[in-house]
């Protein structure tokens, strides 16, 4: 199994362009895909890898290709997302692998073979963990991992579907592989916080076991991070599924959302002790707010209802560039960065973990890395509460409330600091991510405007008690 992925790869000249049309009619159908409602104008290669040759029953092929599209109206020229793609290929498809059909192949070095998802094959997902457990090199692939950890040979895939952003793939319940789709080079704060979490001792995130890379020469000055392997929670709740069955059996979550408080809280002190901290002053908060401002105007212009509130909701944002320019300080550390119920799993034995560390992959990789004030993700947590108790018919606003209390109250029981001793701030951010939310329900699901809408009436209110 080992030599299919040590071997030097081959690039199969004409490989991409004879998969082109395919592609670009499938890859604006994946959940993944980030460039929803824009056509794909073209692809273009940065690195092809192949696998397993097209010589037998199946090949494989890895690539790495920008997406081409036309820009939105007012928005800069954009040079395209890079995806990272497992293509197989075989004469005939099985059908249990039908829901991975990218199409037949009319031209090109797998002319009359249909190509696939390869990621729902348990074969090229076996290969996958084969490389790693060799740490092998493939071509522009680099399969690494953390001295001394063993992974075992012979567990078997299975392809998680629930996957929004990215693809997973669970072997046995030993491991999961993340797969990374939209890529871009440099480091990965996916594979960085958790390193460093673990190295430091804490225990509340999985430590890496294993990764992927690409380098590609000449096309990028640093790395790709395109996967990263780390050790499967077993029978683990999903945070998010967990509170709205909860919620439906009429059930109190305190408990639940108080040491889910705590769990944050160890990771933010642990990412302070394992990575710098800044200070954040006048000079810092300026441009900070700045951007706050311009999302809320930008968002008041693009969803009518939002306007009647856009006032109150600038109080916010001026209040905290008012403390900041009076002197007041704040400090900025390492962050999750896109914290909410579903980042957040529950083993059976009652004990919360953090996981999915990339950020908003829709950010550039640059900000996701910059310090910021650890109570982003706190206001990032409770809205998720409050999206909860809105899933709900009738709404539970009191469920909620309990809820964001009682995180709140675990947080400063293991950070030593109430999130809510600092009103000004942690309005502030909320503000920033209800705004956020008004903007992307209002393009994708119109029907749940009104949850972050309530928050809205709410956080433009000057009396927050």
């Amino acid at each position: 199994m080992s030599e299919a992925v040590t071997r030097p790869a081959t690039i199969r000249t004409g490989l991409l362009p004879s998969l082109e049309p395919l592609l670009r009619e499938w890859l604006p159908r994946q959940r993944w895909f980030a460039g929803k409602g824009r056509p794909v104008t073209g692809l273009s290669l940065v690195a092809e890898t192949e696998l397993v040759p097209p010589t037998g029953r199946l090949s494989l092929h890895h690539l790495l290709v920008r997406a081409h599209q036309p820009s939105t109206l007012g928005a800069p020229t954009h040079p395209g997302d890079c995806y990272q793609l497992l293509i197989g290929a075989r004469e005939a498809l099985p059908p249990h692998l039908a829901p991975a059909l990218i199409g037949h192949v009319q031209e090109g070095p797998l002319a009359g073979r249909t190509v696939y998802d390869a990621l729902y094959d348990t074969r090229p997902a076996e290969l996958l963990l084969e490389a790693l457990r060799n740490r092998a090199r493939v071509g522009v692939l680099r399969f690494d991992g953390e001295p001394g950890r063993e992974i075992r040979s012979g567990l078997v895939p299975r392809l998680v579907t629930s996957e929004q952003s990215n693809s997973s793939v669970v072997y046995g319940d030993t491991f999961i592989l993340k797969l990374l789709r939209r890529v871009v080079p440099g480091v990965n704060p996916d594979l960085e916080l958790p390193l460093a979490l673990a190295r430091e001792g804490c225990a509340r995130v999985p430590e890496p076991t294993a990764w992927i890379r690409a380098e590609v020469d000449g096309a990028a000055p640093e790395p790709y991070v395109l996967g990263v392997l780390q050790p499967f929670v077993q029978g683990a709740a999903d945070g998010w599924e967990l509170a709205l069955s909860e919620l439906a059996k009429g059930e109190d979550f305190t408990a639940e959302a108080r040491a889910l408080g705590r769990a944050t809280a160890e990771v933010h002190t642990a990412l302070a002790a394992a990575l710098p901290t800044v200070t954040l002053g006048h000079a810092q908060l300026e441009p900070l707010v700045a951007g706050m401002r311009e999302r809320l105007d930008a968002a008041a212009q693009a969803v009518p209802a939002l306007r009647p509130y856009a006032p109150g909701l600038r109080t916010a944002f001026d209040a905290l560039a008012g403390l900041a320019a009076e002197g007041q300080t704040w400090t900025a550390q390492r962050i999750h960065g896109d914290l909410h119920l579903g980042q957040c799993l529950r083993s059976p034995s009652g004990r919360w973990s953090l996981i999915d560390f990339e950020g908003e992959p829709a950010k550039p990789l640059a900000e996701r890395r910059m310090p910021q004030p650890t109570v982003r993700d706190v206001a990032g947590m409770l809205r998720s509460f409050d999206y909860a108790a809105h899933s709900v018919n009738p709404p539970a606003p009191d469920w909620a409330h309990a809820c964001r209390s009682a995180y709140c109250a675990g947080y400063a029981e293991a950070g030593g600091r109430d999130p809510r001793t600092d009103p000004v701030l942690l309005r502030a951010y909320e503000t920033d991510k209800a705004v956020y939310e008004v903007v992307y329900e209002a393009r994708h699901r119109p029907d749940w405007l009104p949850v972050p809408l309530s928050a809205v009436h709410r956080l433009a209110s000057p009396d927050l008690s």
